[in-house]
């Protein structure tokens, strides 16, 4: 009967936790996972659900049948209620109740290192400040701009527009924005330094003269883009920091020239600024070397539309939507997210909270059932022992050594169960390393947390049956014995 009911729970709660599982998943990101649409209950789970309830009703039954014999029967009766049955659930007991508890501390560490790194995940410095920061993307008709002054002209007239729009502070441009995929790299060579046929690939970026000021990203030297960087001047291309460090080590690169790697001929592009690292790709890795030139000088017909507002930036993108619409009805507008969205439904960050909130879960059942299974067996324990407590307690032992000999049985266990889920913790971690960031898999406060926490909430199970056998009457006892 027990067996059926948890199974049919389990069940319920299965359900339950899939279809939570399945809106924790960004929108767009399960528009492309149609084989989730199905997902739910079939034969193969139910045989599952079934067999695992056949087995736990064998296993709490068959172990004390296998001890029972007619001479244990004899025995419980001339030996005050206390059984080899009585004592095989004790030691059965004691083991689950370590084995639990080993477990709670693994899943408890867990879920506290994919926590800690999805919040070191969320704040790292991704070289731009994302809060006040709508983004759109749009898209042309390729036949109505598919000539450069067309597309310069419909950038300057979605710039104007939307900075002259009210709680609009500065609107760039780029044709990928970061915290991306990290895709759309490019091949270059430093004019002037001998060439031997490197792979120097590095991130390549399109933007407008006013997108770094936009994302607050750091001028280190130099100067950005101004708008009058056109293709009636001189070609102009601005590097950050990843790439001076890797190919210009020890000097300033302000002022030299680098050319597309490229069989036909290139021009030359002198490099006027240099700026902090942008992260173009996933947040959990480190930024890598990148490129920027300006719109006005490598025009495109798509692009992505970057606004830092006064106001809360949610609020300005239907506008924002409506006036590109006023200036071309044609033009395809897809994407339109805040920045802090795009950094919270990112693949790295949906990995991480995804993880945490599944082993979380399951750490929170698997804390209950330690903790409930500690109580079970330490009550248990207090009901076989009660004669030994009557005669302790009748012979002059006080309250104080009677909870210190039951409270001692269960800090036993306690002690081996967190031990042994200390040390499975760390291999655990050390598996999982992948998908750890910013936090190594024996981070000791993690650990020392888990630790007190879990041993404080088993050492309050463990107390109310001690608080109970010290209140015990002797005479009571032993009278019923």
């Amino acid at each position: 009967m027990l067996a059926v009911a948890g199974g049919t729970l389990g069940l319920l709660f299965a359900s339950w936790a899939t279809q939570l599982c399945l809106k924790l998943i960004p929108a767009d990101m399960l528009a492309g996972m149609p084989y989730l649409n199905e997902i739910g209950f079939n034969f193969r789970v139910l045989a599952f659900a079934c067999a695992i309830s056949l087995l736990a009703c064998a296993l709490f039954s068959l172990t004390p049948i296998l001890q029972l014999s007619f001479s244990d029967l004899h025995t419980g009766r001339t030996d005050g209620g206390r059984s080899v049955v009585g004592t095989t659930w004790r030691r059965l007991g004691a083991r689950l109740v370590a084995v639990e508890l080993a477990t709670a501390v693994v899943l408890l560490a867990g879920a506290g290192l994919l926590g800690k790194s999805f919040y070191h995940l969320l704040h790292v410095d991704a070289g731009l400040n994302p809060e006040r920061l709508a983004t759109l993307r749009v898209e042309g008709q390729r036949e109505g701009y598919s000539k450069d002054e067309q597309a310069i002209a419909l950038e300057r007239s979605v710039i104007d527009r939307i900075a002259g729009l009210p709680g609009i502070k500065s609107v760039g441009l780029t044709d990928k924005l970061p915290l991306g995929d990290g895709d759309g790299t490019t091949q270059f060579r430093v004019v002037g330094k001998p060439f031997y046929g490197e792979h120097n690939e590095v991130s390549h970026r399109r933007i407008n003269s006013g997108y770094f000021a936009t994302l607050n990203a750091r001028l280190l030297r130099g100067r950005y883009f101004a708008e009058s960087d056109d293709a009636s001047r001189s070609r102009v291309v601005i590097i950050n920091q990843a790439l001076a460090k890797q190919y210009f080590p020890g000097e300033d690169p302000v002022g030299m020239e680098i050319i597309y790697n490229s069989d036909s001929p290139q021009p030359r592009m002198r490099i006027i600024g240099v700026v902090d690292d942008v992260k173009e790709g996933p947040l959990d890795v480190p930024a890598r070397a990148a490129m920027y030139v300006p719109l006005n000088q490598q025009p495109a017909s798509h692009f992505s539309i970057v606004v830092r507002t006064f106001q809360a930036e949610q609020s300005v993108l239907p506008t924002v939507t409506r006036v590109v619409h006023q200036l071309d009805p044609g033009l395809a507008i897809s994407a339109e997210k805040t920045m802090l969205d795009r950094i919270h439904d990112s693949p790295a960050a949906y990995m991480r909270r995804s993880s945490a909130w599944l082993v979380g879960t399951f750490t929170a059942v698997a804390l209950v059932l330690a903790v409930v299974g500690l109580y079970g067996v330490i009550s248990y324990s207090v009901s076989q022992r009660t004669r030994e407590i009557g005669v302790r307690m009748a012979l002059g032992a006080q309250s104080r050594s009677v909870h210190q000999l039951i409270l001692k049985e269960a800090g036993l266990l306690i002690a081996i169960g967190i031990s042994v889920g200390l040390i499975c913790a760390v291999i655990s971690a050390t598996l999982m390393r992948g998908l750890l960031f910013g936090v190594d898999s024996w981070d000791l406060p993690t650990l020392v947390a888990v630790a007190a926490t879990l041993g404080l909430c088993a050492f309050c199970a463990a107390y109310v049956p001690a608080r109970r056998a010290a209140s015990l009457d002797p005479m009571e006892v032993l009278r019923a014995e």
